[in-house]
């Protein structure tokens, strides 16, 4: 049987409705709380990074940005990039079913560690590709895409991140212009989100516009066994096409979205005031264009 639990958060850009368009950014999240039974050990944790990454929804306030942690767990054959709170949660809750915990502590739980990034990118996994997982309310999706690596331009330029000397390169990649910070003193190829492919660990990246940025805050190395796992087995297979048309209907209406795809759950939306109010045409500005 499975058991769910939803929270629903506004991530602080106000809530100044202005006809149909909602100056709001609401988090909508729905956990199944068998996921975290479905993960298997797919390799062994050798070092983790730890990125600050800021990103804007709203290209109309560049000003209000949205920041979560997130960590880059890397092995001898893969790495996962994802939300150090769904980390944190995915911990508890497994705790918690141990202890048989109430369904009230659990939903306290999830309040303290809601993350506003639910995806996770598998680099290499399964072998040749990049593997997405990704939650929209109670959807959980996988999608399988063939690796693409950047193609990149090694610049001159140098600077120093947390105490390593790293080097400049430029791409153009998923429809955006970055430039990352890479450091040859650590001989592995790979870094935040989906870039990589150059010759030493990227520990700072940023898109032209700025609309995402990651800038590594932290390195250490694992000193005990520690698995990556993976629990996307289950996840409803999609395209990366299909994925994007997802994010946008439900973009557009996210409590329409979850009523259409989950039926059997039922979610209101309240205001500071404790009215109800019907969020659509949330701010769309997704990482690949």
């Amino acid at each position: 049987m499975k058991r769910f639990i939803a929270t629903i958060g506004l991530l602080c850009l106000g809530l100044q409705g202005i006809g149909n368009k909602m100056d709001a950014q609401v988090s909508i999240n729905i956990f199944n709380l068998n996921d975290i039974l479905r993960a298997k050990p797919i390799d062994e944790v050798r070092f983790t990074v730890q990125y600050q990454t800021a990103f804007i929804p709203d290209t109309l306030h560049p000003e209000k940005k949205v920041e979560e942690t997130m960590m880059l767990k890397v092995g001898d054959k893969c790495s996962v990039y994802y939300s150090y709170a769904k980390f944190l949660t995915d911990s508890v809750l497994e705790a918690d079913k141990a202890a048989g915990a109430s369904h009230e502590i659990i939903k306290e739980h999830l309040r303290q560690y809601t993350s506003k990034v639910n995806a996770q990118v598998y680099k290499n996994y399964p072998a040749g590709k990049t593997t997405t997982l990704d939650a929209l309310a109670a959807s959980r999706f996988r999608c399988e895409e063939k690796e693409e690596r950047p193609e990149w331009t090694l610049l001159p330029d140098t600077m120093t991140i947390l105490s390593y000397p790293c080097r400049k390169a430029i791409c153009h990649f998923k429809g955006r212009d970055y430039e990352a910070w890479y450091t040859p003193e650590i001989p592995r190829s790979d870094g935040p989100w989906k870039l990589c492919g150059l010759p030493g660990l990227i520990l700072k990246a940023q898109d032209s516009q700025r609309h995402y940025t990651f800038t590594g805050t932290g390195i250490e190395l694992n000193r005990a066994k520690s698995p990556i796992l993976f629990g996307g087995k289950d996840f409803e297979p999609i395209s990366r096409k299909d994925l994007q048309k997802a994010y946008e209907r439900y973009a557009a209406d996210p409590i329409g979205y979850i009523a259409l795809t989950s039926p059997q759950i039922k979610v209101t939306v309240k205001d500071d005031n404790g009215k109800p109010f019907q969020p659509k045409n949330m701010p769309y500005n997704p990482i690949e264009r």
